[in-house]
């Protein structure tokens, strides 16, 4: 393609995320996630915005909104985002927080009584990504200190000094725990690569406010697990489930989270500025990616959700999975220059304007079925459904976009 041509397509494509991120995505959860009542986020909404307050209200939820709107915030100077971001800090940081006990409760009700109180170690790391950005937007000195302050409860408690990576999860008084299952369609195991690669997101934000030695070490440390344990060379694929010593579990694979972790790996070793440690990675990034285009991309450029070693185990195409796909495909073609990276991150965006986005109630349909209609027993919003990897993953396509 000519250079004029590809300057005009990816102004396009710039102008297409701009008005989905700022005139969809945005203003969605502004208008009709905010309990004005109780408080907080509401517990669900289903795709017809009927309000479900019996939902028990997650850390994760309100981290990924607090995430959201304080990256809208410095990105783009909107005050309105900043009031957003303030309102899901003044919850997390007021209702979610062990002040006891230190750490954040994994859910609560409607009206902020912890439901269960255990001290998932994957909701510990998405407070501190959204601790951490909100320091970036307001450097509001608190938010750090939180962020600090998890950081040390999970080396503390969650870090495997033996052989390397972090356990699932602690009870409230950071208690070993009988089950650690994040989900039910996971396994309950010592440790999981969903887990590994929050804590790797959540540290890399957090060395970028935080010069810390111990931070780095860790942080450093963690993508070498990824390297060493997580990531199965020989497919190209992420191991999802192990033992403390690292023995696989399970041989299924999740496109998504591979899809997802080649580009968050490759942002950790730029975060951490070795070169050598960075081409390694480049590496791992571009196999991952390759592996996810030639066994899991669709002809309509969806993505399905996990296979197993005879074929797909679940067929579904989730919201994250599409937003995510779009943005590793093109981190790939910025590794690599492979157009059929950029071609797939194309597609995969025309997939989700499609199918995804919810041109009659707003925001994006969470989960399709094969055949493209929607699973309406899926949650809008819910203690899963959230706003940051489709908003995150604008952020960062405009970003790579203007770069060109």
């Amino acid at each position: 393609m000519a250079p004029a041509a590809q300057s005009v397509k990816n102004s396009n494509f710039r102008r297409q995320l701009y008005k989905e991120l700022t005139g969809n995505i945005l203003p969605f959860w502004m208008t009709y996630s905010i309990d004005k009542v109780n408080g907080g986020f509401y517990g669900a909404l289903t795709n017809d915005l009927e309000i479900h307050n019996e939902v028990p209200r997650s850390a994760i939820l309100c981290a990924r909104i607090l995430w959201t709107y304080a990256a809208a915030y410095r990105k783009l100077g909107d005050k309105d985002y900043l009031a957003m971001a303030r309102w899901a800090y003044d919850y997390l940081t007021r209702i979610f927080l062990d002040r006891e006990n230190g750490g954040v409760y994994w859910t609560v009700d409607y009206t902020g009584k912890p439901v269960f109180d255990r001290k998932h170690h994957y909701a510990q790391a998405f407070a501190i990504y959204g601790l951490s950005e909100y320091y970036r937007a307001t450097q509001e000195a608190q938010s750090l200190a939180l962020a600090r302050s998890l950081f040390h409860f999970l080396e503390e408690h969650a870090y495997d000094p033996i052989f390397g990576g972090y356990i699932e999860g602690s009870s409230r008084r950071w208690e070993a725990l009988t089950d650690m299952r994040l989900s039910d369609r996971d396994l309950n195991c010592r440790k999981s690569m969903n887990t590994m690669l929050h804590i790797l997101e959540a540290y890399t934000n957090l060395l970028r406010v935080w010069d810390d030695t111990t931070l780095k070490a860790q942080h450093n440390a963690l993508i070498k697990i990824f390297q060493q344990h997580i990531v199965d060379h020989s497919t190209g694929h992420f191991k999802l489930f192990f033992d403390d010593q690292w023995n696989s579990l399970l041989d299924n694979i999740s496109y998504g989270h591979d899809i997802e972790g080649s580009w968050l790996l490759f942002e950790a070793a730029e975060v951490q500025g070795d070169p050598a440690l960075l081409e390694q990675v480049r590496g791992t990034a571009i196999q991952i990616a390759t592996a996810v285009y030639e066994g899991g991309l669709e002809q309509d450029g969806s993505l399905p959700y996990e296979a197993g070693p005879h074929g797909l185990v679940d067929s579904d195409k989730s919201w994250w999975v599409q937003a995510e796909a779009m943005l590793g495909f093109y981190n790939a073609f910025q590794l690599c220059g492979q157009r059929r990276f950029e071609e797939a991150a194309t597609r995969s965006w025309n997939y989700i304007q499609d199918k995804m986005v919810d041109r009659i109630h707003g925001d994006w349909i969470k989960k399709l079925h094969q055949d493209g209609t929607p699973d309406n027993n899926s949650y809008k919003v819910g203690p899963w459904e959230c706003p940051y990897h489709h908003s995150r993953a604008c952020f960062e396509m405009l970003d790579r976009l203007d770069d060109k």
